[in-house]
């Protein structure tokens, strides 16, 4: 399990494999961490599978590349790096599971005096889940949804969110690694499923 709080940006050192790819990725710190061990990357749950010093490998099947974007990660790059959470940690945004739902896409980003502002574009299956005031994580951080309409919803972003994460590098077109929370996944699909048997 994960909060949403990014510990710090992991850099990208080296993408290779055919049938499985392997990312080797420069964490912020590998302190503790041991081979079989979860870590969110930009929000998705993977294993880690070889550790030197602080450079961690990790290896991804092809149905993980298609659905979340790690497919377009090149090296170099950075990502969004949590730790899987441990019994007596704080909670401090909400909790999830690094399994992603999905991608979404900025179709607008605004700059504040104190703060972004950045619309993303979800498909239905996954905006039925989308209220106001809700939690939801893009690319492994734990935000707030402001408001909502039919295609889309907005985020509104403090200079901290933008300072530790790679949120503040995305432009309008990017895409994003959508988690919704279990609970608001489970409450949606109850509601949708009683309505339709009334029916």
């Amino acid at each position: 399990m994960f909060t949403g709080i990014v510990e710090g940006l992991g850099r990208i050192i080296d993408i290779k494999g055919d049938s499985t790819t392997r990312l080797c990725i420069e964490l912020p710190s590998a302190d503790d961490l041991a081979i079989g061990a979860s870590v969110a990357i930009d929000g998705v749950c993977l294993t880690a599978v070889e550790i030197n010093g602080t450079s961690v490998s990790f290896d991804v099947i092809p149905e993980t590349l298609s659905l979340t974007t790690l497919g377009n990660l090149t090296t170099g790059g950075e990502v969004n790096v949590e730790r899987a959470l441990r019994m007596g940690d704080e909670l401090g945004g909400h909790l999830l599971s690094g399994h992603i739902m999905g991608k979404g896409k900025i179709i607008r980003r605004q700059k504040g005096e104190n703060h972004h502002d950045l619309d993303i574009e979800l498909d239905a299956k996954i905006m039925r889940f989308i209220q106001e005031k809700g939690f939801i994580a893009i690319d492994g951080i734990s935000l707030t949804v402001g408001k909502v309409s039919e295609k889309s919803f907005a985020l509104h972003l403090i200079p901290e969110t933008l300072r530790l994460t790679t949120i503040n590098h995305k432009l309008e077109g990017d895409y994003v690694n959508i988690e919704i929370d279990s609970m608001t996944q489970t409450i949606v699909e109850t509601v949708e499923r009683i309505l339709e048997e009334k029916s």
